[in-house]
């Protein structure tokens, strides 16, 4: 085995941010991140609907973030918009370091629910 050697020569120095490198997250990983926290972000998913999708634009450390989302009805549409863009804003800043510029939802569907039939006299 070999002495380490020490002294003022073996010395680090500590390299400036810049000559360090810089880690880049792929913009899939970030619309995974987006979508894992719309669906975490929503009370309650209809039994057929499909689950968030999210496409992320990247550009340096700031991500512009679009929701595709199916909802229950009735509910609260817009509360549950203002949810999803809260939830994904905070995950994806914290998970991925990322300043979120813009949260876009798009309802691409809204599912009535079974007790709505059932008030409205109709069955399925």
């Amino acid at each position: 085995m070999n002495p380490v050697p020490s002294g003022p020569a073996t010395e680090r120095r500590a390299v400036e941010s810049g000559g360090r490198g810089a880690l880049r997250i792929a913009d899939r990983v970030v619309a995974k991140i987006a979508s894992q926290a719309a669906r975490e972000a929503l009370e309650a998913t209809p039994r057929d609907s499909a689950p968030p999708h999210a496409t992320v634009a990247l550009h340096h450390e700031t991500a512009r973030v679009r929701v595709s989302l199916e909802l229950p009805y009735p509910s609260d549409i817009g509360g549950q918009c203002a949810a999803v863009r809260r939830h994904v804003t905070e995950r994806v800043g914290t998970l991925a370091g990322m300043h979120v510029s813009e949260v876009a939802v798009q309802v691409e569907r809204l599912h009535l629910t079974h007790a709505h039939y059932v008030a409205q006299g109709r069955t399925r």
